[in-house]
């Protein structure tokens, strides 16, 4: 796992991005760091903002877009304030002609991802950063981290909530045993209408990486895939949606043994969550539980006590902040740096300066990989368990 920066270092860097000087050198008169922004109108778009988002960051400026949709390309071009001269249908002829510093790889359609990915490695580019899911498979994902390794160019995902402040604060409660001894790491998806693979795919990767975060690399997966209540067969398998590949059924259960020895599971069922819930995780332990909701401030909650012994006296969630439990948070805006993608661009631009990895890089992708395709393998032998890194490095039920 590469770890993430202490509270005070992320207080300061969050600080400096809210105050618009979030990288001094710049601020002194360094030349600001050019954005080429790929997308792809009707396959993908431009992701949750990853094109816009620029206008927020200091020391960064738009000055390129493509988008083989012509329609698509006119309303970015508008968009983004930006001149024929630097709008292309071929993101690789814009690649070339403008030598960008930095690369916004945007559409959610996950199939374009590895070969934006390795074009912009190839590039110029000193950084990317990419929308989830990462990509298709691992042999993708394979070539991504050798382009990214070959070229030294630092990769960020879009997982906002791995660089939210409060992870070390929850990794320190941890380690300090506030919540006794981590028994297991349990997600659930958001279990819309895309409940089931699709779901892990597309909205369990972001819980996959925190867990990833908290438990260490997985090393063995076991789970099961339903539809409407019957075990998935080959029959099954069907082209998914969003450029996934192939998928099946409405229904997942799934578990996996980590380095660390807690265990994870994932769980998702078409329509079994609310708006009020769901899409989160919960690390239980044997004197409480810190509960993680995607996307929401305070993204963390604690409940102490014995979950298994209910009765043992009141009890209430208290919520968790960058500084600490049931304190509030010192970051006024921190809702706008991390879901607006400000904390994530600011460490892209931290880790290139400082050659280290980002905090949510290709390795970090290619683990979440290996989570998801662990769940087709695992079922595709009946749900026995199989061993992580996989053998096999592309979706199981492909040639199923």
């Amino acid at each position: 796992m590469i770890p993430v920066p202490s509270r005070r270092q992320f207080l300061a860097s969050a600080a400096a991005a809210s105050t618009g000087t979030a990288l001094s050198s710049i601020a002194q008169g360094e030349r600001a760091m050019s954005v080429a922004v790929i997308g792809h109108t009707g396959r993908g778009n431009f992701g949750h903002g990853l094109d816009t988002m620029w206008f927020q960051v200091p020391g960064t400026a738009v000055t390129a877009v493509s988008d083989p949709d012509e329609a698509g390309l006119k309303k970015a071009k508008e968009k983004l304030k930006l001149g024929d001269d630097v709008t292309f249908s071929d993101y690789r002829v814009m690649l070339k002609k403008t030598q960008p510093d930095l690369v916004a790889v945007c559409p959610r359609h996950v199939d374009q991802h590895a070969e934006m990915a390795i074009a912009a490695a190839h590039s110029s580019a000193k950084g990317i950063y990419i929308e989830k899911p990462f990509c298709r498979d691992l042999d993708e994902a394979d070539r991504i981290v050798a382009a990214c390794r070959e070229t030294n160019t630092k990769l960020a995902i879009a997982h906002r909530n791995r660089y939210h402040p409060v992870l070390p604060v929850i990794r320190d409660l941890i380690a300090d045993g506030t919540i006794g001894d981590l028994l297991e790491i349990r997600l659930r998806g958001k279990e819309d209408q895309r409940g089931g693979l699709l779901d892990l795919w597309v909205l369990g990767s972001h819980l996959l990486n925190l867990a990833h975060f908290f438990a260490g690399n997985p090393t063995a997966c076991s789970a099961s895939v339903y539809r409407d209540g019957n075990i998935v067969t080959a029959e099954d398998v069907a082209e998914g949606s969003e450029g996934v590949g192939p998928l099946a059924g409405n229904e997942v259960h799934a578990r996996w043994e980590t380095e660390s020895g807690t265990p994870v599971f994932f769980d998702s069922i078409q329509n079994a969550g609310t708006r009020e819930a769901g899409f989160g995780l919960q690390l239980v332990g044997t004197k409480g539980i810190i509960d993680l909701r995607a996307d929401r401030e305070p993204l963390a909650h604690i409940l102490t006590g014995n979950p298994q012994n209910p009765t043992g006296g009141e009890r209430k969630w208290i919520p968790i902040t960058s500084a600490g439990i049931g304190k509030p948070e010192p970051v006024a805006d921190i809702k706008r740096l991390v879901g607006g993608h400000l904390a994530p661009a600011t460490d892209l631009i931290a880790a290139i300066k400082e050659d280290r990895p980002t905090l949510c890089n290709e390795e970090d992708g290619r683990w979440i990989t290996e989570m998801i395709l662990g769940v087709f393998a695992s079922h595709r032998e009946g749900g026995k368990r199989v061993s992580v890194p996989l053998k096999n490095r592309t979706n199981a039920f492909v040639s199923w």
